[in-house]
């Protein structure tokens, strides 16, 4: 065991001197790493920070939960009841009939038309706002209302929360598309680069070879490459992020601000930034692993 760390302790010290002899080269990587993984970084901030704006949207989307006109006061308390126990239910309010009736008689242009009336054609109703955004979830709260006694009609206008969550749902498909392909390129750039590095030690490699060293102890240094370039990229990536969510928020302030909001570009939570550095070690690793195998396979020692 001892024998075996001492192994990968010194191939790692191998690479981290070799980086320091080329300290603008591995920077250069780095930065082209960071540059790659921070666009669907970024596509995922925008569509993160849409979901958590939809999700702060005040009153809407509303169940309006129109009742009969005969309703009585104890349906009326179940009614109540099961609006405040129900688990996908956030909030709710009432409205009265009486107060509704005297909201239409002061808004300008409804007086007239109250006046023609002889009596109160309006219900009671309660205005119910769901938990979740997600519109399969507002439908069935929606039928299920429905059934309840007392109620005449639940009426939801979803339209709009099925346009955003479609809209959403594109921006995710584009993201790992988008991460999907980056993730190639970083492959092929990062096993161009160690490929490089075996040519530039071909020949230390090739005598290594002849006085029995294993493949594997021959890939491991580049490995430790690979992964470092990933490491140093991942970083790189989450501080541009961080930059790029900052220069914004200055935009959105003023946005924000137009709107009587305090609404801001927020980072990914702290798992998505673990995601992001452990997926660009992972990218480092498989280039150097392919670039490597490949370059072993053709080494011929005499």
């Amino acid at each position: 065991m001892k024998q075996w760390l001492n192994h990968h302790a010194q191939a790692l010290d191998l690479i981290i001197v070799r980086m320091r002899r080329n300290m603008l080269a591995t920077l250069m990587m780095c930065c082209v790493m960071g540059v790659t993984l921070c666009l669907p970084g970024i596509l995922y901030v925008i569509v993160d920070n849409l979901g958590r704006l939809a999700g702060d949207v005040q009153s809407e989307p509303r169940i309006s939960l129109f009742l009969k006109l005969d309703v009585t006061d104890d349906q009326v308390a179940e009614l109540d009841r099961r609006l405040s126990t129900h688990v996908d239910v956030k909030s709710h309010s009432f409205v009265s009939r009486e107060s509704a009736w005297e909201k239409m008689q002061q808004n300008a242009g409804s007086e007239d038309v109250a006046g023609d009336l002889e009596k109160n054609p309006l219900p009671d109703a309660y205005f119910v706002e769901p938990k979740t955004l997600q519109p399969d979830a507002v439908d069935k709260l929606q039928k299920e209302m429905q059934q309840w006694p007392g109620v005449e009609l639940a009426q939801v206008d979803a339209s709009w929360i099925k346009r955003l969550y479609s809209l959403l749902e594109l921006g995710k498909k584009a993201i790992l598309v988008l991460a999907s392909l980056l993730g190639f390129a970083l492959i092929a750039i990062i096993g161009n680069t160690i490929r490089l590095q075996i040519l530039t030690h071909r020949e230390e490699i090739e005598v290594s070879k002849l006085i029995g060293a294993t493949d594997s102890f021959i890939r491991r240094p580049f490995l430790y490459a690979g992964a470092l370039y990933g490491l140093g990229g991942g970083l790189a990536a989450w501080l541009l992020l961080a930059g790029v969510v900052l220069l914004f928020n200055y935009s959105v302030a003023d946005i924000a601000q137009q709107y009587a909001s305090n609404f801001r570009l927020g980072l990914p939570d702290w798992q998505i930034n673990l995601a992001l550095i452990v997926s660009a070690i992972g990218l480092g690793w498989i280039g150097s692993y392919f670039a490597v195998n490949r370059a072993l396979a053709q080494f011929q020692v005499k």
